[in-house]
């Protein structure tokens, strides 16, 4: 249990991690909520996938497969790059003790989702443009297990969002030698970036804007591109505020390297088929002429 506090807003909470028992097992608020952005995106998607003459019975099989690879990604990715070093292979895998990395679900679930939908004879990318188009709400809605955990917080902050709890308090306690090593110096004791917040905000927007547009994509693929511009640019910057980054070796932060190449390499994949449609249109003129 957590008693969190804005001071700056003036708002009090006390937050318990754990929201109902059944049968002597605890059941999270964290589960719950990621259930509830699962659920919620899979509705859209349905919503979406109509529109584009996608058959939502084989659409259906594709998700079970792609999300099961999504939850064994995110896990991989954490225990490749996290701090903790396990075991086993089951300490490995117990993702109820936490740490998940979203960029290795949405890797790893694009992956299977491309192969998968080979297999029920989809247009992939349709799929994927569909999919795309719903990361961002289950992403902004998933961000708020994060704030029941008190986790995924940033460094100090005298903005009128910063949040403060025994959970931020005690993390920086224990890592603020570690920071101060890499130039950055925290007092546990003063309020912290929401950087949850900030992400959660930055998806439900770009979901909004996404779903906006989605009848006005120019080529298949886009929608996937523009997610990741999108997600990747916001990512970079409050990835940077972060204290509980997953690293290299280096000290680099990974989720700043996949944010700059996946923006990158989705823009020149967006100006590349922008390029060649108007080339197309433009050569198709001239012939008209002729």
């Amino acid at each position: 249990m957590f008693h969190i506090q804005f001071p700056k807003l003036g708002l009090n909470f006390t937050v318990n991690r754990i929201a109902f028992s059944l049968f002597g097992i605890d059941v999270y608020w964290y589960g719950l909520i990621i259930a509830v952005g699962c659920v919620l995106m899979m509705l859209v998607a349905f919503n979406l996938a109509e529109r584009r003459k996608i058959n939502t019975d084989k659409m259906v099989d594709v998700i079970i497969v792609s999300s099961i690879a999504a939850i064994i990604g995110a896990r991989i990715y954490y225990v490749a790059f996290g701090p903790i070093k396990y075991d086993s292979f089951w300490a490995m895998m117990n993702i109820r003790d936490g740490g998940i990395g979203i960029y290795g679900g949405v890797i790893a679930g694009l992956i299977v989702a491309v192969f998968a939908c080979k297999w029920k004879k989809i247009d992939a990318l349709e799929f994927c443009d569909v999919a795309a188009s719903c990361f961002l709400l289950g992403q902004g809605i998933g961000r708020w297990g994060n704030f029941v955990n008190q986790e995924a917080f940033g460094s100090n902050t005298d903005n009128m969002f910063g949040m403060i709890s025994e959970g931020t308090t005690r993390y920086l306690e224990s890592v603020k030698d570690k920071l101060a090593l890499q130039g950055v110096i925290v007092d546990p004791n003063m309020p912290v970036h929401p950087t949850f917040l900030y992400e959660s905000v930055w998806c439900l927007i770009g979901f909004v804007l996404m779903i906006a547009y989605f009848n006005r994509k120019k080529f298949k693929g886009e929608m996937l591109c523009i997610y990741a511009i999108w997600y990747g640019f916001g990512r970079f910057f409050i990835e940077g505020l972060r204290t509980d980054s997953l690293a290299t070796s280096g000290g680099i932060k990974t989720s700043q390297i996949i944010a700059v190449v996946t923006v990158v390499a989705s823009i020149g994949i967006i100006v590349y088929n922008r390029v060649k449609q108007k080339n197309k249109v433009t050569v198709d003129e001239n012939l008209d002429k002729e």
